[in-house]
């Protein structure tokens, strides 16, 4: 149940991120209040997976998640230049978050 947490947990996150960029700054209303929204239900959500998920395990992915997923957006649907260096960073932070892991993170 902890993982389901924390995928809704990135949804939120991810969504909330992605309202702030068409807030322009907090200027319009609506993306404003998705974007706090968001923020709210992807805190509360981390905090109920760290019930059951060590922190480090669930920061990881979280963070990780966003980060790439994110990025990602950004090249796919807002105009953001697909370059090597940001493909190839987004795999890192991939890859990062699958060392951790692998490797201790729990």
């Amino acid at each position: 149940m902890g993982y389901v947490m924390l995928s809704g947990a990135i949804v939120a996150e991810i969504l909330a991120t992605t309202s702030m960029k068409y807030s322009d700054g907090f200027s319009k209303l609506w993306p404003s209040l998705a974007t706090g929204a968001g923020y709210l239900i992807a805190f509360a959500l981390l905090a109920q997976t760290l019930k059951t998920v060590s922190v480090g395990t669930a920061y990881a992915i979280w963070a990780g998640a966003g980060t790439a997923l994110i990025a990602v957006i950004g090249m796919l649907f807002l105009g953001e230049a697909a370059t090597a260096a940001k493909v190839i960073g987004v795999l890192l932070v991939v890859a990062g978050v699958i060392v951790l892991n692998l490797g201790g993170a729990h």
